[in-house]
């Protein structure tokens, strides 16, 4: 099905979205499939609304920023950048300069990134793509370990998702907002003070991954 976009976006750009981009993330782990995707491109167009930018080249840097997990997650970002800068298809569409820009917005989009993204778009993209929903994240975690992290325990499971919500989400963690219209930082506040409450972290943690090992077992 095709997105309920305005007009903003022409047609040929979305149905070639559509048919060749979309569906690679069907082949990511279950973190990084197409509800994430659609769920950064919905939001990356959203605020490319309020900055008052261009609607589509934010569009299209949402739908490419995880591409490069085809080639493993360390490097995905600069592999994204590449996968952009290579796609002849958007030169009917783009001009280099902006091409150019899309590109640097996907590498940009990294959470663990030390430097600030160098446009607005990557600020865009980069603010989408957290995605700040605490139980989301909670099981986005749960996911990634079981299909990465196959041998861990159930325990060491759950000591991996300590480590990574106190690395990337805590107080001194290293994740960085950059968009005061998003409503990220409240929900990242909520998401801090179940990081704090143990025994409820541990209660949603132990649901969830039962309903991850069960689901996994049915598929």
């Amino acid at each position: 099905m095709l997105w309920s976009l305005d007009n903003m976006i022409r047609q040929e750009v979305i149905e070639y979205i559509e048919r060749e981009i979309i569906p690679r993330y069907d082949t990511f782990d279950p973190a990084h499939r197409r509800d994430h995707v659609t769920t950064v491109i919905e939001a990356s167009v959203r605020y490319a609304k309020i900055y008052g930018v261009d609607e589509e080249m934010a569009y299209v840097i949402a739908a490419y920023h995880d591409t490069g997990l085809e080639f493993g997650r360390e490097k995905h970002h600069s592999e994204s950048k590449r996968i952009m800068l290579e796609d002849g298809k958007l030169r009917e569409w783009f001009s280099q300069e902006q091409i150019e820009i899309m590109a640097d917005a996907a590498e940009d989009h990294r959470a663990s990134s030390k430097g600030e993204p160098r446009t607005i778009y990557g600020r865009i993209v980069a603010e989408a793509d957290r995605v700040i929903v605490p139980e989301s994240i909670i099981r986005r975690t749960i996911q990634f370990t079981l299909t990465h992290h196959p041998t861990l325990s159930r325990e060491e499971g759950y000591d991996r998702l300590l480590e990574h919500l106190g690395e990337k989400y805590d107080y001194g963690g290293y994740l960085r907002l950059w968009l005061p219209e998003s409503d990220n930082a409240q929900r990242l506040e909520e998401l801090r003070q179940i990081i704090a409450n143990k025994p409820l972290l541990r209660e949603i943690y132990e649901r969830i991954y039962q309903e991850e090992v069960m689901g996994a077992k049915m598929g």
